[in-house]
């Protein structure tokens, strides 16, 4: 295990594929125009059951009454709070709900999880809600795992839903023993984020040995000079709107992609306990892959090897607390770590949130 590198390791996240079955095709829905009205809901999400019915619940303090809405009709009604389950709508790429409040701005939502057959962690990063009461806008920015896998129908697929860029995250060695499929007329740039870093020279020995590279690792993604190259182009191109929808990846999508994701939630005014669920959402998505890549290893090399399939709080909060170490404040990392002055980031915020 000595003499492998991290992109020996990066590449084994994909060892292991799982096939998931994407319902026929329809039309990928118009962008949804920002509300000028502010949104009442404090909670909301969509998720799509594998029997092909969507299950949306929410939450709308003050409000009496809300309706459901999915092409062009009202599916299903509530109040306040609601937990509805709506099947029989026809397939579609990726099926949209208005949550429509008696009165304030509706909220545009979707299952965050995108269906591939050949990638398992691809998801919207938008949907949550900041602090100060703005939704993050769906279907503008996603996150995934790696795309050498995805199939010509994911293909099409993705060029339906309107991918314009893709940022690939990963190092030369992983480009190379496993190069993007990208959808056409997708622009599509590299990012390397740990180009120079010496942290992922060699495997870890022990448990705690893996621990403590995923911890380390995370740290240069703050302030190593190849990160920060890595996430100022990433966060150039979303503010880019031409190059909306845009994707950012890496090979299992949630260590370099993860702090991605962190950044630019927290950039927005996502809350940290929202960023952090988003953040262990991997553990969630890679779960049969990662099981699947454990149980294919001798239970010593299963019990070294899991700290680097997983995301764990403690990881994450390393690079929170190297932003703290290195820059004193997020607002100064993106300053000086990522150039993002004041202006950009309002004009990041009026593009990205609404309500």
């Amino acid at each position: 295990m000595k003499n492998l590198t991290l992109a020996g390791v990066a590449l084994a996240l994909t060892a292991v594929s799982v096939s998931l079955t994407t319902p026929a095709a329809l039309a990928a829905p118009a962008k949804h125009t920002a509300a000028t009205s502010r949104i009442p809901f404090t909670a909301a999400t969509v998720t799509a059951n594998d029997n092909g019915s969507y299950r949306i619940v929410w939450k709308a303090p003050g409000v009496r009454s809300v309706a459901i809405r999915a092409n062009g009709h009202v599916v299903a009604r509530g109040g306040t709070h609601g937990d509805v389950t709506v099947s029989g709508l026809p397939a579609a790429d990726r099926q949209w709900f208005d949550l429509v409040p008696q009165r304030g701005g509706s909220l545009h939502l979707a299952d965050r999880l995108v269906k591939l057959d050949g990638a398992v962690n691809f998801r919207d990063a938008g949907g949550y809600r900041t602090a100060d009461g703005h939704w993050v806008k769906m279907g503008e920015i996603y996150r995934s795992d790696a795309l050498n896998r995805l199939t010509d129908a994911d293909l099409a697929k993705l060029e339906r839903l309107g991918i314009e860029a893709v940022y690939d995250l990963r190092m030369a060695s992983e480009r190379t023993s496993a190069p993007d499929r990208v959808p056409s007329g997708a622009a599509y740039t590299v990012a390397d984020v740990l180009a120079g870093s010496a942290t992922f020279t060699t495997m870890p020995t022990t448990e705690d040995e893996a621990v403590e590279m995923m911890v380390e690792g995370e740290k240069f993604m703050v302030s190593g000079d190849s990160a920060r190259a890595a996430y100022s182009a990433v966060f150039a191109g979303v503010a880019d709107e031409s190059q909306h929808g845009l994707l950012y990846h890496c090979t299992a999508g949630k260590d370099r992609t993860g702090w991605s994701s962190a950044a630019l939630l927290t950039a927005l005014g996502v809350p940290r306990a929202t960023v952090m669920d988003d953040y262990l959402a991997s553990n969630t998505y890679r779960a049969t892959v990662n099981a699947a890549t454990l149980a294919a290893m001798p239970a010593a090399q299963a019990k070294v090897y899991k700290p680097l399939l997983d995301v764990r709080p403690e990881y994450l909060n390393s690079g929170f607390t190297e932003v703290s170490t290195e820059y004193g404040s997020f607002n100064s990392y993106l300053r000086k770590g990522l150039g993002i002055d004041t202006g950009e980031l309002r004009a990041l915020k009026r593009d990205l949130l609404i309500g």
